[in-house]
């Protein structure tokens, strides 16, 4: 399966936290397109209305701080990002990411370099970030989480495994 993905820029800084991402007074909602709506709120409450699917984040250092809630990656998906580039992420919200397919690829220089509102691509197979004529080389990622990202998350590649077992 190719892990391919095309989408416009959106550009947020350091320190960048699930509180912010997704405040706390909307964790009492349950379905994911609710959550969705609230993205971003607590620092860009014009995000949402600017966010089509497919886009793509890119972040500064420490992406997802804070909590370890995995509301802020639901809301995220939801809302129509397909993948984050960061300078770096914070390790629970990477894992939560991965557990819940959406890609965060640890790319310093392209994370910085990106521009907001213009298309980018973010190719899993290469390991690469790309826009315009520009190309940068990501840090690779493990084998397993390069299979969880391709079945969409932990829980389709565990039923993924149990059914081949």
């Amino acid at each position: 399966m190719s892990l391919v993905f095309q989408g416009r820029v959106h550009r947020f800084g350091d320190e960048v936290n699930t509180d912010v991402i997704l405040p706390g007074r909307y964790l009492s909602l349950r379905k994911p397109e609710e959550l969705g709506r609230h993205c971003m709120e607590g620092l860009d409450p014009g995000f949402i209305k600017r966010v089509r699917p497919g886009d793509i984040l890119a972040v500064g250092r420490n992406f997802g701080c804070g909590s370890s809630r995995e509301h802020a990656v639901i809301a995220l998906k939801a809302a129509g990002v397909s993948a984050i580039v960061a300078v770096s992420a914070a390790r629970i919200f990477f894992r939560n990411a991965v557990n819940l397919g959406l890609p965060v690829i640890l790319c310093p220089d392209a994370a910085q370099a990106l521009r907001e509102g213009e298309e980018a691509g973010v190719d899993l197979d290469r390991m690469a970030v790309t826009q315009g004529g520009e190309s940068w080389q990501a840090a690779p990622l493990g084998d397993e989480v390069r299979a969880i990202l391709a079945a969409g998350g932990l829980v389709s590649r565990v039923r993924q495994a149990l059914a081949a077992a």
